[in-house]
């Protein structure tokens, strides 16, 4: 789904110019805490916030200086070809200015926001001044087949060679018969710094496939039909199958290197259509009678290319009148199981937050999706209690096979001992052991990494991960407390550094003390301890404590606990103690100095 705009405003002064952005654009607006009255969600750091939306591919409009979105993004940027736009407004909506983004449509986002307003739109890009139009950015529904000319080509034309058109005018703009050529067509053309080719995306492409058919038979295929029918694969607006194949490799290759969505149909929706070459056989095997055709005729006006077939794939290509911006049918439900760190948007990666901002619902306990702050803003979300986390998963998961693109929000790394594997054990489990729908089994299932409490405590305590380590949970809800003492004692005989996840609850007090005692028979009573509470949150607090004198009083479920080894110390620096782990290069050095290696 494409991100709709976030509108910010950060005083009172621009709030109501904000909040008629927002109602052109059918956005929403994030207000500054204190500052503004009336908003949709509220931050508390102007910077921080247009920074995170920024890194989650989510365009920023903000009525406030341009200065102030300059330094938020500064430190983001890198590929001017993928930056979200970031637009700037007067507080009394006098003037628009893109800042950012003129690749990914600030510019025409720009001049949208300027006509409602009756405000300047001051575009500044010397293609877009001189001839009104980014040419490497065309309408929707049209694609550009060779973008790396589209710099020279218009350095050309701003030296004044002039622009000649042929075919379809879609920028509006004077053919002077000159050397650059924009020319659109649904047909292959070689393009150059002197042709700009631009492709009319008014073809869908209707695909079948035995199960695990090889991508590139049906690639071949495609490849085939397209050529006979003289259509550039840039013409191709989508690729479209019956629901049964939404993980199919091959259908998920042809889309993604054809770069367009796929698209889905059920069987009912697909023998609706009246198709040329109706198949018995196939009714008998999915319950409609064509599956490439049906799915062509679904997406399209008429077929350009009835059903061709290789031993394993089948292909059909329809035409529509205009370029195929409404996308019919759904897509694959994607579910994204994202780790959000400990809490404070600094630790969330770039990548966990674009997957949060694309998805269209919220699934998590809900402290977690508040964690998230406006981010999570405007979206669908569903909450669940603590110890429902088999439901949680279940409902996402359902959820993601009717086609939407759901987010499981977990604390820290979703990977570990959080819903990572249970979402894969369910999708395990066949239907007689209670696990989901065949639907579910199709969904796209997208895991994305996040700074763990493991991580987060190391980082407040120094480096005591330096040497090797490993993490035990001390909940004995889900593993046998004989296993948890079992591996208490592998690791306090291995003399690791140890992490301990969920270490006491209200019901459960005796194993961290338990733990203790098995670890002071291995190693020293004065082996340094570190607790971390409420990490990356305000309330976040750090001590340490001597092995002997850990007590289970001051421990609770969001307290990390970090075990040194033997050889952990403790540095008392100018700013308090750091915890740390040696690896063995004083000896290291010792031994190379005595081999005469110094």
């Amino acid at each position: 789904m494409a991100v709709k705009p976030v509108v910010l405003a950060l005083s009172r002064s621009g709030e109501a110019v904000a909040h008629r952005v927002a109602a052109l654009l059918g956005a929403r607006v994030h207000g500054r805490e204190g500052r503004v009255d009336k908003a949709d969600a509220f931050f508390p750091n102007a910077l921080d916030h247009a920074r995170d939306l920024f890194a989650a591919g989510v365009p920023v409009v903000g009525v406030c200086a341009s200065g102030i979105l300059i330094r938020a993004v500064a430190p983001l940027l890198a590929d001017k070809m993928g930056e979200p736009p970031v637009v700037s407004v007067s507080d009394d909506g006098a003037v628009v200015v893109p800042l950012l983004g003129g690749h990914r449509g600030a510019n025409r986002l720009a001049s949208e926001i300027a006509a409602g307003l009756e405000a300047v739109s001051a575009v500044t890009t010397a293609g877009d001044v001189a001839m009104g139009v980014a040419l490497d950015a065309p309408p929707l529904g049209y694609r550009l087949a060779n973008p790396g000319d589209a710099k020279g080509a218009m350095a050309a034309m701003l030296s004044g060679v002039g622009v000649s058109i042929s075919g379809e005018n879609i920028f509006g703009i004077a053919d002077t018969g000159g050397a650059v050529e924009l020319c659109v067509s649904e047909a292959p053309v070689e393009g150059s710094e002197a042709r700009l080719v631009y492709h009319p995306q008014r073809f869908a492409l209707g695909l079948g496939c035995a199960r695990n058919a090889d991508p590139e038979e049906l690639w071949a295929l495609v490849q085939e039909v397209l050529a006979e029918a003289g259509v550039a694969p840039g013409a191709v607006g989508c690729v479209s199958s019956i629901d049964l194949k939404a993980d199919e490799p091959a259908m998920n290759v042809v889309a993604a290197r054809l770069g367009v969505p796929l698209r889905l149909f059920t069987a009912a929706e697909l023998e609706a259509q009246a198709v040329p070459n109706p198949s018995d056989v196939v009714f008998s095997e999915v319950g409609c009678h064509g599956v490439s055709e049906g799915a062509a005729l679904a997406c399209g006006d008429t077929l350009v290319t009835e059903k061709r077939k290789t031993a394993n794939t089948t292909c059909a290509l329809s035409r529509s009148a205009a370029p195929i911006t409404d996308l019919p049918g759904r897509a694959r439900g994607r579910l994204s199981v994202v780790g959000i760190g400990p809490g404070q948007a600094s630790w969330r990666t770039p990548e966990v937050s674009r997957l949060v901002a694309e998805a269209e619902e919220l699934v998590g306990y809900g402290l977690y999706i508040d964690l998230l702050g406006p981010l999570a803003a405007g979206k669908q979300r569903s909450d669940f209690p603590l110890g429902g986390e088999e439901a949680r998963c279940r409902y996402a998961l359902e959820r993601a096979a009717e086609g939407r693109n759901v987010a499981l929000v977990c604390s820290g790394d979703a990977g570990i001992y959080a819903m990572g594997a249970l979402v894969f054990e369910l999708l395990d489990r066949g239907p007689e052991n209670e696990g989901v729908s065949d639907a579910a089994h199709r969904v796209d299932v997208v895991c994305s990494p996040g700074v763990s409490a493991l991580q987060g405590a190391a980082a407040r305590a120094g480096a005591p991960l330096g040497h090797d380590f490993c993490t035990i949970s001390l909940s004995d809800l889900l593993t046998p407390r004989e296993d948890i003492l079992r591996r208490l004692r592998a690791a306090a005989e291995g003399d690791f550094v140890i992490a301990f996840y969920n270490p006491v609850s209200k019901t459960r007090r005796t194993l961290l003390a338990e733990a203790r005692d098995i670890l002071l028979q291995h190693r020293p009573a004065d082996t340094p301890v570190m607790l971390a509470s409420n990490l990356g949150r305000p309330e976040e607090h750090v001590r340490y404590r001597r092995l002997e004198d850990l007590q289970v009083d001051e421990v609770d479920m969001l307290t990390v606990v970090l075990i040194g080894s033997s050889n952990s110390r403790l540095a008392h620096l100018g700013e308090g103690p750091r915890m740390f782990t040696p690896r063995g290069y004083a000896r290291k050095i010792d031994g190379d100095l005595a081999q005469g290696r110094g």
